[in-house]
């Protein structure tokens, strides 16, 4: 019996993976793709200032980073079919009402709804990949589902570029319902029935509360402390407030019986490392990509759907090597060295371009090479860091690390965004009109950020097997009578 359910699954094991990849796909794609779409909505919306139509791209992140680590442990508690299936249709339904959006306040609200339906789809998709596919391909799924995430986020600002471009800021939330229906049915369609834990129980609600305003305040102190200034009482009760929010988050779980934060995972320290870094990468990802569409548009005067096309060979190259990475990690050595070859890479890709960047339209020469090696370095960091981080836990708790860890990776990227808002601001101020400092300030800031991630990495990323759990011995000596009761459960 146990010999016959592998076989049973695998016929449908690349429709499912396709399938909860495509809403890691929607949920990462839209954490870029509004870049390029502030100008076009600030002539819809006359009055707003820029701060206030930052929001649009500001609202998405904070719900989104905010909800993360609370999705993943819903999902291993309430079965991740459920979660993921309640995300996606959250996800669509806010993706409409963005594009029908009458007024600034509305679609920033709708924006926020958004966001929290791509944080419950986050972690539900990768327990899906892992808990319903083979077990021996774990390391394959995760690279095609890291190779979806890399892919939309690099080819986010060209996709957004090309749609506003062409038809407006609304077809960049309505190209998301075709996708999200067809995601809706084919989960309903193919995806097991299939509950995450033997523990039914709801996550502790009052810790629950207190991390997702913990994460979610700290990334709106990062993400508006640059225009409200670093030292105003709102930036400074954002941060402290989250830090306190946070360390009470963290006590409480340690003696809840049915804890907020699975404290068991912050004490791996293999997970803990790998969260460090996936932080700091996404301190160094997310200014990097918005920075180029700046540098490409202002610097050498592409338009917006030039720029858009001028990104697209480094967002193939992250899902090329994303999956390239997922066959050859075994025999690599496994996450750890994919993460140091990929951190590696992108170092010295932050070298050519802050001592290479030119005033003058390059790109065949120099922007075309320069980016291909980018994205195949955020390809693989970001399959090496997901990998580490799934596979340093249980799998009953596959979804809960997932949470953690692309959390970590998002407030890593409201600090690297807050970063660029910094150095930018002082283009203006200095009156600086065609330098390239700015730029280089940003790429230099990105290129640090990767150097620490790669020290931390080389010295202090150890992965050892995740523990044995009751559900793991299960899983190994009772598959068929777990899969049944998971069932009965969904």
């Amino acid at each position: 019996m146990t010999t016959s359910e592998p076989a049973r699954k695998r016929p449908g094991s690349l429709a499912v993976t396709l399938t909860a990849s495509g809403g890691t796909f929607l949920a990462m794609l839209d954490s870029t793709v509004t870049n390029l779409a502030v100008p076009d909505l600030s002539k819809d919306f006359a009055t707003a200032s820029l701060p206030d139509l930052s929001w649009v791209i500001s609202a998405y992140a904070v719900f989104f980073a905010a909800l993360l680590v609370p999705a993943g442990r819903l999902s291993d508690v309430l079965g991740r079919r459920r979660l993921f299936l309640l995300g996606i249709g959250i996800f669509t339904g806010a993706s409409l009402l963005c594009g029908l959006a009458p007024s600034l306040p509305v679609l920033i609200a709708t924006r926020a709804l958004q966001g929290a339906g791509a944080a419950a789809m986050i972690p539900a998709s990768l327990a899906i990949l892992l808990l319903d596919g083979p077990t021996d391909q774990r390391v394959k799924s995760i690279g095609v589902w890291s190779a979806a995430s890399a892919f939309a986020a690099a080819v986010g600002p060209s996709v957004g570029g090309v749609l506003v471009d062409l038809f407006g800021w609304r077809s960049v939330f309505y190209v998301n319902l075709p996708f999200g229906v067809l995601l809706i049915f084919a989960a309903v369609r193919l995806l097991p029935r299939a509950a995450g834990s033997e523990e039914r129980r709801i996550p502790d609600p009052l810790g629950t509360l207190m991390v997702a305003l913990a994460v979610g305040v700290m990334t709106l102190g990062v993400t508006e402390g640059g225009t409200w200034g670093w030292w105003d009482g709102r930036t400074l009760a954002c941060l402290v407030g989250g830090a306190a929010l946070a360390v009470g988050a963290v006590l409480r779980s340690r003696k809840h019986p049915v804890p907020a934060i699975e404290t068991s995972l912050l004490g791996n320290r293999p997970f803990a490392v790998t969260n460090v870094v996936s932080l700091l990468y996404g301190m160094a990802q997310y200014p990097w990509l918005l920075v180029s569409v700046l540098y490409l548009t202002g610097s050498w005067h592409y338009s917006e759907l030039k720029a858009g096309f001028a990104m697209t060979p480094g967002a193939v190259a992250a899902s090329v090597a994303a999956l390239a990475m997922s066959r050859l990690a075994p025999r690599l050595g496994g996450p750890r060295v994919v993460t140091l070859s990929g951190l590696l890479i992108f170092e010295a890709c932050g070298l050519w371009l802050v001592f290479g960047l030119t005033g003058t339209p390059s790109f065949l020469t120099f922007w075309l090479p320069a980016g291909c090696l980018a994205g195949i370095a955020m390809g693989a960091v970001t399959m090496g860091t997901s990998a580490a981080a799934a596979l340093s836990a249980p799998p009953t708790r596959f979804a809960a690390a997932s949470g953690m860890n692309t959390t970590a990776r998002q407030f890593g990227g409201a600090l690297g965004i807050a970063a660029l808002a910094v150095i930018m601001q002082q283009r203006t101020e200095d009156g600086g009109g065609a330098s390239l400092d700015p730029y280089t300030g940003v790429f230099v800031f990105s290129t640090v950020a990767v150097g620490v991630a790669l020290v931390i990495s080389l010295f202090w990323l150890r992965l050892t097997p995740p523990p044995q759990t009751a559900a793991g011995a299960a899983a190994k000596g009772g598959t068929a009578s777990a899969a049944s009761e998971e069932r009965s459960r969904g």
